[in-house]
């Protein structure tokens, strides 16, 4: 499956991630004043796509669009990025390949992802992660890539109910 290569949970230096590798200590979130959670900039470390990773997401848009129906696929606006981002929980752990455009995804202006990771800093929440809360983040990742490939034919539908739209008379 093409999605597995997006937001895989990585350790520096390769290896299996343990328990005490889970705590969030990048720096994404502090106390404001109130109690109020502040966003933090974290860690990120921006990159090209490696070429396993670049052939995944061929392997995407070859199984959701075919070309000749969707010439709107070679828009670069339909795309995942350019570039990708290993996002970082602390010094040691990470989540590897999150395409920029999943990164800044937003909902209501706020980064999906970064927002979830500004609560999680260890300091707030009081512990590390635990591991479905690591996989909640991988999932979320490519749950919005799917979202984002589906953008050609969303818009698409959207132009066509449009188009066919019934006109009320009053």
């Amino acid at each position: 499956m093409p999605l597995q290569r997006i937001a895989a949970p990585s350790r520096v230096g390769g290896g299996s991630l343990t328990d005490e590798d889970l705590a969030v200590t990048a720096g994404w979130g502090h106390a404001g004043k109130g109690g109020v959670t502040m966003p933090g900039k974290g860690k990120i470390v921006e990159r090209d796509y490696t070429a396993q990773e670049r052939a995944a997401v061929a392997a995407l848009y070859e199984r959701r669009f075919l070309p000749q129906e969707n010439p709107a696929v070679t828009d670069r606006r339909y795309s995942l990025g350019d570039r990708t981002l290993d996002v970082y929980l602390n010094d040691v752990a990470y989540w590897s390949n999150i395409p920029i455009r999943v990164w800044e995804y937003t909902i209501g202006g706020y980064q999906v992802i970064k927002k979830w990771l500004s609560y999680r800093e260890e300091k707030l929440l009081g512990r590390a992660l635990s591991k479905e809360e690591v996989r909640y983040v991988q999932e979320m990742a490519r749950r919005i890539a799917a979202i984002l490939l589906l953008e050609p034919a969303l818009d698409a539908n959207y132009r066509s109910i449009k188009e066919h739209a019934y006109t009320w008379t009053a």
